[in-house]
């Protein structure tokens, strides 16, 4: 790109504070509006356009690049995609798309007559005129009369609840606003369950609504009144209890109600306590908890559901240092477990007598896990599977058989095939002499020469694992001489929960570590060269991809940030923030712990800029995003342009009508990804 127009610059203006005894500038303090969440500021929304006009300005002479990918990444959508039916009840639910539509339509008819479709919410209809449309949940009395749904239409994820008649297709009065967006019904067919939000986005109230009554008498069912924890609501697989969870990303706490008796007070299961955490899944006589209260991976325990404290809990699976234990589901005939071994995903089936087995897939490295299953006495397993050449798979598992059943394979209408490409898994050793694995697939073609681009995407944080899946988008960096590789970085917890605390706190910079030294591994692979490389992340991930810019710009041709958290240690110290105090386990307190807020503060992306050569960057951004704030990226690349000592694109999108999730559409979407990678190509080559 030559010619190009020129960059606003925000001017920077005197602000700092004082913590611990250490004084920080913070020059573009001003971008964060204070009237937040709503945006409103002229000379901050002006600062926001002129980046957007010039990020218009300089892709332009791209658009033709731009159209092309947006095209590729369109013929490979099914224009009329849609689900395998899965039966919920007397009825069998699907959704679809029409063709080329952007959101789904949702449908259901009576077990046995699929003649007989009943259409029972058009998203497509909801969303129209909207510039965002994002369905937060759907869910069906348990009789199949109503239908209680949450819609977001601004991308703050804050929920408006609707319910509806099914039978007259009519809309209820009973709309309640600023909900977290799931909701459960109580096996009485009137009351439904729904979590409050505060004025700064934190799930904190559960409250109790009964069909026909005004919102305004809702019950207060459970209230976390502390700032730190987060409450959900759920119901088990069984659908004979409501549970009601609290905590924060280490500590966690379930209280439970009788389904058949919603006017009941809460039961507490387990007390909390810092670090320990468990789920609850229910049989007959007893709940079955996943918990980590005697090994790091978690083991499985059951307790009476008449009493069901901790000094009654009774081992049924041991914790193991190999074994990681990541998920839990009861059906009538058995137990489901989702692991992960070596880092490979697992599904086991145990009976309640305990015999066991492992469903067996067919390649060496995969993604797997249940898909939706919403009987509780059944003898078949819906599964999803891919891999990073296998597209998206939908199988029936018969437990009895012991046999996979393929549903569906998603197809790539364009053309796909998949043996023209090659996925590996390899090893890359790190500075402290850990083993980081990396996955990467590339066409078989792929020049193995040291000087091939290559797109290098890694997160790193809470414990998320980045599973090695399958992106039809993806294509169009393979088939253009790219490899991509995931790094599985500490931080996640693709190896255990182990690998995970081994990247949090005041380890918190060995999931940097991890990213550079894997980018070297693979440059003395020679599947790259230095400054041949794009480094990606996003939200937590961005904090990745922000402090690798400033440690080793040198490797990187391009950076990808998304909605990144990179100005860490200044959101940390907000408490005003929703997310703030509920992250001090995950970054640490820099409020009351002078070495935490000495370590956030020497890796925190912004406050680390400096002066030096920086890599091509595209950073994005959503007005009203909840989790990372507008400001963050802006404030970023305000200081980044003061800083850096090149002439390198530095290009900041924001979406001034979403949130955390980017444009909602899944064709808006798309057009997102054409742009990036069409900013890719354009500073990487092989566009």
């Amino acid at each position: 790109m030559t010619d190009q127009p020129t960059p606003p610059l925000a001017a920077p203006r005197p602000h700092s504070f004082t913590r611990h005894g250490i004084t920080v500038d913070d020059p573009y303090h001003w971008l964060k509006d204070p009237a937040y969440p709503e945006v409103k500021d002229p000379e901050i929304l002006g600062y926001l356009n002129a980046e957007n006009r010039y990020f218009e300005a300089v892709m332009a002479p791209q658009r033709a690049l731009v159209a092309t990918l947006f095209a590729e990444l369109k013929a490979r959508q099914q224009p009329d995609e849609a689900a395998v039916p899965w039966r919920d009840g007397a009825y069998e639910y699907q959704w679809r798309y029409a063709d080329d539509a952007q959101y789904r339509i949702w449908q259901r008819w009576p077990v046995g007559k699929p003649t007989q479709v009943q259409t029972i919410l058009d998203e497509p209809a909801l969303a129209k005129g909207l510039e965002y449309f994002n369905l937060g949940s759907l869910d069906v009395s348990p009789d199949g009369r109503y239908l209680a749904y949450a819609t977001d239409t601004d991308g703050s994820e804050r929920f408006t609840l609707h319910i509806k008649d099914l039978r007259t297709g009519e809309l209820l009065n009973d709309t309640i606003t600023g909900i977290s967006g799931g909701t459960v019904w109580a096996n009485d067919n009137a009351t439904l369950f729904y979590v409050v939000l505060t004025e700064n986005w934190r799930p904190y109230l559960v409250k109790s609504h009964r069909l026909g009554q005004h919102v305004d008498t809702d019950r207060s069912v459970y209230e976390e009144s502390g700032g730190t924890f987060f409450v959900s609501v759920d119901k088990t697989q069984s659908e004979a209890y409501i549970l009601i969870g609290a905590g924060d990303h280490v500590t966690s706490e379930v209280h439970f109600i009788s389904a058949d008796a919603p006017d009941t007070p809460p039961r507490l299961i387990a007390p909390r306590r810092p670090k320990h955490e468990y789920d609850v899944e229910h049989h007959g006589d007893y709940f079955y908890i996943r918990t980590n209260d005697t090994h790091v991976n978690f083991r499985l325990v059951r307790a009476p559901v008449s009493n069901p404290a901790e000094l009654n809990w009774e081992t049924v699976i041991p914790g193991s240092d190999r074994d990681y234990l990541t998920g839990l589901d009861c059906f009538a005939g058995f137990l489901v477990l989702e692991e992960r071994i070596d880092g490979l995903d697992h599904i086991r089936i145990r009976g309640y007598d305990g015999h066991e087995h492992t469903i067996v897939f067919p390649e060496a490295s995969y993604d797997a896990g249940l898909g939706t299953n919403a009987q509780y006495d059944t003898n078949v397993l819906r599964l999803g599977y891919e891999s990073m050449v296998t597209p998206q798979t939908v199988y029936d598992y018969d437990v009895a058989s012991r046999t996979l059943i393929t549903r569906k394979v998603r197809e790539v209408p364009s053309g796909y095939d998949a043996s023209l490409y090659a996925t590996q898994r390899l090893m890359a050793p790190s500075r402290d002499g850990v083993r980081v694995p990396i996955s990467i697939v590339y066409r078989k073609d792929f020049k193995r020469d040291g000087h091939s681009p290559l797109y290098l995407y890694g997160y790193g944080a809470y414990g998320m694992a980045m599973a090695p899946h399958f992106s039809a988008s993806r294509l169009s960096l393979l088939d253009r001489g790219f490899a991509y590789a995931i790094a599985h970085v500490r931080g996640g917890d693709e190896l255990g929960y182990a690998w995970y605390e081994d990247g949090k706190l005041d380890r918190r910079k060995n999931t940097f570590n991890d990213f550079i030294d894997a980018a070297q591994f693979l440059i003395q692979q020679h599947y790259t060269g230095a400054g041949r490389m794009v480094a990606s992340g996003g939200s937590a991930g961005g904090t990745l991809t922000g402090a690798v810019a400033n440690d080793a710009p040198e490797l990187w041709g391009a950076v990808v940030a998304n909605v990144p958290f990179v100005d860490v240690l200044n959101t940390i110290l907000d408490e005003s923030l929703p997310l703030t105090q509920l992250e001090w386990p995950e970054w640490g307190n820099p409020v009351t712990d002078k070495a935490a807020f000495e370590l956030i503060r020497s890796y925190s992306p912004y406050d680390q800029l400096r002066r030096q050569p920086y890599p091509p960057m595209l950073i994005t951004a959503g007005l009203n995003d909840p989790r990372v704030t507008y400001w963050e990226a802006a404030k970023y690349v305000a200081k980044l342009r003061s800083q850096k000592t090149d002439q390198n694109l530095v290009l900041l999108k924001t979406n001034m009508d979403a949130g955390h999730q980017g444009r909602s559409g899944r064709y808006d979407s798309l057009h997102e990804v054409a742009e990036e990678y069409a900013f890719v190509f354009s500073v990487l080559g092989n566009g």
